[in-house]
């Protein structure tokens, strides 16, 4: 059987890269990854399209489609377009009776934003978007979390989404934890004094998580450069040190963005793999780097 990458995954806090079995029997597993530890890989044949995950489940692509090496997304466009009409993040699943809550997410000096995610899921969304230090502000039906959610970006001017360039450039020059759960606990503080939460939204009190160990931040170096595609025959190898959303950080500051990983079957690097792969400097203000990396959120 044939395991194509599925990109990296939070497991009970800690990161594992994900595999899907191409073939009879297909399944799903995850390798934990351990920080400190050499890691090497090469990719081996073509992208391929992963197909739709949904309840813990993989549909996989009738077609197995080849999918271009620089999108974030291994998904053909009619996986991807069926994939959004069952998304919860573009309004297409209303009817979701799962409880929700609202958070408020810190990735580095003055980015901030707000997000909506399935209680059942606890903090998993929080780690893989790459969340420095987070808190919950309210749980309650989805329309209602919903409608926190466009409250709170509206009255405290912040954004539901930032860019994963962005986030990546600030890394390494972080604030203290005090000063990071400071900046989390003020603006929690101002949104719950705002007027006009749903009344079937439960607000609750400020408990500001940090995620730096299990990041390993202490450890990572200052990002500097990403890496932009991966390549047949592509090889990496380096010292992990880090790993914060879907970024995989190495002792000599280079950064894979896994989702560029996903959907190719990566082997143990051969006498015969040592294909370059395309890579970008890191701005540190993360604003060329947010633009090179346009579309990858």
């Amino acid at each position: 059987m044939t395991w194509w990458c599925t990109g990296l995954r939070w497991n009970d806090g800690r990161p594992a890269m994900g595999w899907y079995g191409r073939g009879p029997g297909r399944g799903e597993r995850t390798s934990l990854l351990a920080y400190g530890q050499p890691l090497a890989f090469a990719a081996r044949g073509e992208r391929h399209c992963l197909g739709i995950r949904r309840a813990g489940r993989r549909t996989p692509c009738p077609t197995e489609r080849t999918v271009p090496g620089r999108t974030g997304n291994a998904q053909c466009p009619e996986c991807a377009g069926l994939d959004r009409s069952f998304s919860v993040a573009a309004d297409t699943n209303a009817g979701d009776p799962r409880t929700y809550r609202v958070y408020l997410a810190w990735f580095g000096t003055g980015l901030v934003k707000v997000g909506i995610t399935a209680e059942e899921r606890g903090s998993v969304r929080l780690l893989e978007q790459g969340a420095v230090a987070w808190a919950w502000l309210g749980r309650g039906p989805l329309m209602a979390t919903r409608r926190t959610e466009e409250l709170l970006r509206a009255a405290l001017g912040v954004p539901d989404r930032i860019a994963y360039a962005r986030k990546r450039s600030v890394r390494g020059a972080l604030p203290p934890g005090p000063e990071r759960a400071a900046e989390v606990a003020a603006l929690h503080a101002r949104a719950a004094a705002l007027e006009g939460w749903p009344e079937s939204l439960e607000r609750l009190e400020c408990e500001v998580t940090d995620h730096a160990g299990a990041f390993g931040l202490d450890a990572v170096p200052g990002p500097a450069r990403v890496i932009t595609e991966m390549v047949p025959g592509g090889t990496v190898a380096g010292r992990l040190v880090g790993a914060a959303g879907p970024d995989l950080h190495f002792a000599d500051g280079l950064v894979v963005d896994s989702r560029l990983l996903a959907g190719w079957e990566l082997v143990a690097p051969g006498e015969g793999d040592a294909t370059d792969v395309p890579v970008a400097g890191i701005p540190s203000t993360g604003r060329d780097a947010a633009a090179a990396q346009d579309g990858l959120f």
